[in-house]
């Protein structure tokens, strides 16, 4: 289509934007004006990312023709604080901690603006309507909303809140040290930047399970579209043809050869100019597909030979007789549930571009392991690991979904062999088709109590359908046998998981790494022995919660920080209130029926029984101090809670500070975004490094340790003395927590410490269509110490909203819910209120006392909503989600 001269008005200005009538509006913005704040996250309306107002009201760019929005009035996030409502959102946003990743803060700012605008002091029901069209993976929309609702108290030139003082900021409620630039669009995702010459790359995807395939002539694709420089293959991998998390295990090829193992295996890539690529048709290309009868769990041919049974893995913990003690138990339950997969979501798809840099490799992406990036991109390179520089982009979500390697490798490879910078956006669908998967689960257990309640026993056995290549697999087998009896004393245990290899797509580590689904199952057992013993729910696990001096399953002793009595005693008035309320409502009749619910959990802290080590470093120059973080903030904060804590530890405010994030050739490997361990390990590392940078500025003044540092125009004072730095001093810390492996009977000291909660949930079945309203939930965490409050409490409320998507609507059907439309996750009204209860009960070994929160926060909410479901009902939902028609099978069974 012929491109024409299409005059609007963006932010106030008059533009003529040079397109196709047809063209996005959305791409229009970004491409031709640089107005990268406007986000893409699906291209199909169902996100709202790309929300903008036209002429006031909000609309989703990607479904407006630039034709459509000729002759008026645009507004993007770059021009939200020209109004006074505007630049007050974005202070009440920047305050209540409303953007955790940013990928969904422009969309949100402008759908609530849109609101505002005409009704500056809104309820809570007008906010939800108004951000229902915009969906957030990570803030469980709680804090959005009180932004919105709080959003005129920030109108006028009132001063922000000062930061905190030097010694102050452990603790403090500080805003986001990354948070203006996500509010004003200015943080750059994946798709957001890359040089101007950048060649595109589109992926070639299996369309089957399992096929063979075969490469025809590409000679006429080639003379047919000018505009394709190369097709990638197999063959041109200048290194190993496989990649993987495990050094061991690089199953997962870059391009396939031969047999395609699941639907979004790699077939081959072609790389050219973008409207070339769009233009190709799958259906010219030169391949041949001969499709094979796919493995499932049920059995099927060997996909690796490495594997001929298919059994990628087993995780066992043996303590004790188990079946003795159930045949000796005065009550014994039993459980069998059944888990499907569940889909990440991120509102950013994987993007980003690679380019060659003399015999150095460059690669800007998303990522939530910069250093694993680096790993892989030199193994497929065949190139030292020095040679390889990764530099993360701001990462629009992850959840674990963006520890394995995506595009990286194809980009790498294809900027190494043309020698031209390369970028790919994976569209949304592509992107929910080729990546990783919460492991499905099909989980039979049985669990024993004496007469009075006390545990006695458990027997667990766990099948995860951990797809087409090991991913995250052998983590989720190891882990889930330590977990699955929960944060109880349980005298005798036999536990066994097996990952099993099938052609559905990859499982890999999606927050919990196979602990919510065992959760589940323990927890449901766990009421259905309260039940029979005659106790309280609530009291059931008063009495059987792990304490200090306790042992647990895999022989470790619980030495301190150990904080479940604590936050079930802080339930106990909320569980009673609302069980009363429950009850007096149910008195009433009809065909809605209330029910409370509550659930546990534990959660090691980091890796499994192995090094877990972070790195880091901070420097100081005539100009400041320098914090070199590496540790990649995926939303969850650990870019402002390690400031925090380096800052306090130097004895500087955190105003001082420049930060250095992220970039392999400038910041130490802080290991990975996952396991909960940034602000536990990484914590603990930046905690040494601001001692250490400390002690030495110290040493140098001869100063004691109680010395009072400051800067005034550039100069260090210490007690109120200048120091001349005739050289950059600096401090680096390291961490790596004290663990034993496991043996093979499972026994050993697997984490050095673990999070503890405990969550209640209130909500109403109506009994005739099936469908579960959550009224609200209340949680109760033990983080050890809350480094940032703001941040803690936003990371439980993300957490259960994902746990609602996992108990009540998510469900991954490969080739059939791969858009944001089919794949439902929670919106705005689909989080009731949420109480958050931070217990501290301080880790010695965590900074300043500090544990994780990231996952811990969701692993109780399903089962707690599952138990509310069986309190209303009186049925188990053993298949989830506990989906309107499943749970109406329950009822008439």
């Amino acid at each position: 289509m012929t491109a024409q001269a299409i005059l609007l008005t963006v932010n106030g200005a008059a533009q003529a934007v040079a397109a196709p009538p047809a063209t996005r509006l959305s791409s229009a913005l970004r491409d031709q004006l640089g107005l990268t704040g406007t986000k893409v996250g699906c291209d199909a309306g169902d996100c709202g990312a790309c929300t903008v107002l036209l002429d006031g009201a909000q609309a989703c760019a990607c479904l407006v023709p630039l034709a459509q929005a000729a002759g008026r009035s645009v507004t993007t996030i770059e021009g939200l604080a020209a109004t006074p409502m505007g630049a007050a959102l974005q202070r009440a946003f920047l305050h209540h901690g409303a953007a955790q990743c940013g990928i969904c803060s422009p969309g949100m700012l402008l759908a609530a603006s849109e609101l505002l605008a005409a009704t500056p002091q809104p309820d809570e029901a007008q906010a939800m309507a108004a951000l229902g069209g915009v969906l957030c993976r990570c803030t469980g929309y709680r804090k959005i909303l009180d932004a919105v609702l709080d959003a005129h108290a920030f109108l006028g030139d009132a001063p922000a809140a000062p930061l905190p003082a030097a010694g102050a900021a452990v603790g403090a409620r500080m805003p986001r040290a990354d948070g203006a630039a996500k509010l004003c669009g200015a943080d750059l995702f994946g798709a957001d930047a890359a040089p101007a010459d950048a060649l595109w790359l589109r992926a070639v995807r299996s369309p089957h399970a399992r096929a063979r395939f075969t490469f025809g002539d590409w000679a006429p694709v080639l003379a047919r579209h000018p505009g394709l420089v190369r097709v990638l293959t197999a063959a041109d991998v200048p290194g190993r043809n496989g990649f993987g998390i495990y050094p061991d295990i690089k199953d997962q090829p870059v391009f396939s050869t031969g047999e395609l193992r699941y639907r979004g295996d790699v077939v081959c890539a072609l790389v050219g100019d973008r409207p070339t690529l769009e233009a190709i048709r799958l259906d010219e290309l030169p391949i041949a597909f001969e499709e094979l009868a796919p493995v499932t769990l049920a059995g099927g041919d060997a996909l690796h030979a490495r594997w001929p049974d298919n059994v990628l893995t087993s995780g066992r913990v043996v303590s004790g007789n188990a079946e003795a003690a159930l045949a000796g138990s005065a009550h014994v339950a039993e459980i069998g549930i059944e888990t499907g997969f569940v889909e990440h979501a991120y509102i950013e798809p994987e993007a980003g571009w690679a380019q060659r840099v003399g015999d150095r490799m460059e690669v800007f992406a998303c990522t939530q392991a910069p250093y694993m990036d680096l790993e892989e991109v030199a193994g497929v390179l065949g190139i030292p690991q020095a040679d390889v520089r990764i530099i993360p982009s701001a990462c629009g979500g992850g959840f674990g979904g963006k520890l394995d390697v995506s595009i990286q490798p194809m980009l790498a490879i294809a900027a190494w062999l043309l020698r031209r910078p390369v970028r790919a956006v994976l569209p949304r669908p592509e992107s929910m088709a080729a990546s990783t998967k919460r492991h499905p689960a099909r989980i039979a257990a049985r669990a024993g109590c004496d007469a009075a309640g006390r545990l006695t026993g458990l027997a667990f056995e766990g099948v995860f359908d951990t797809g087409a290549y090991a991913s995250w697999g052998p983590t989720v087998a190891g882990r889930v046998p330590v977990h699955c009896m929960g944060p109880y004393r349980v005298p005798a245990v036999a536990a066994r998981a097996r990952a099993i290899l099938t052609n559905n797509p990859p499982s890999g580590a999606f927050r919990g790494f196979g602990v919510p689904q065992a959760a589940i199952a323990q927890e449901a057992l766990w009421d259905r022995l309260a039940d029979a013993a005659g106790l309280d729910r609530l009291e059931f696990r008063v009495l059987n919660a792990l304490r200090v001096g306790d042992t647990t399953a895999t022989g470790q002793v619980m030495e301190h920080s150990v904080g479940l009595v604590a936050c079930l005693e802080a339930l106990r008035p909320r569980w009673r209130a609302l069980r009363e309320e429950a009850t007096a409502a149910n008195a009433r009749g009809g065909p809605r029926r209330q029910g409370v619910g509550i659930a546990c959990m534990w959660y090691g802290i980091g890796n499994t029984g192995m090094s877990n080590p972070s790195t880091m470093r901070v420097t100081l120059a005539p100009e400041g101090p320098v914090f070199h973080n590496g540790a990649v903030d995926i939303g969850q904060g650990s870019t402002t809670v390690l400031l925090q804590i380096a800052a306090d530890a130097l004895g500087l405010p955190v105003a001082d500070f420049r930060l250095v994030l992220g970039d392999t050739d400038l910041t130490a490997d802080a290991g990975k975004t996952s396991a909960s361990r940034q602000t536990f390990v990484s914590g603990r590392a930046a905690q040494a490094a601001g001692a250490a940078l400390r002690d030495a500025i110290l040493l140098r003044a001869n100063a004691g340790p109680e010395a009072r540092l400051a800067l005034r125009g550039g100069t260090l004072l210490v007690d109120g003395r200048p120091l001349a730095l005739e050289a950059p001093l600096e401090g680096i810390g390291r961490f790596d927590p004290p663990t034993v492996p496991l043996d093979a009977e499972g026994q050993g000291i697997p984490y050095a410490t673990y999070g503890f909660a405990a969550q209640v949930a209130a909500l109403s079945v109506d009994r005739e269509l099936g469908t579960v309203h959550l009224s609200r939930i209340v949680a109760a965490h033990d983080v050890g110490r809350a480094i940032n409050p703001t941040l803690v409490e936003g990371q439980i409320q993300g957490g259960i909203a994902q746990g609602i998507g996992l108990a009540l609507m998510e469900e991954y059907l490969p080739g059939r819910t791969e858009n944001l439309h089919d794949y439902l996750i929670p919106t705005v009204g689909d989080v009731p209120a949420i109480e958050c209860i931070l217990v501290e009960d301080r880790e010695p070994l965590g900074p300043y006392g500090a544990k994780g929160i990231g996952e811990p926060a969701l692993v109780p909410t399903a089962p707690a909503i599952l138990s509310a479901i069986r309190d209303a009902t009186g049925v188990s939902v053993t298949r989830v989600p506990a989906l309107p028609h499943r749970l109406l099978e329950a009822m008439a069974r």
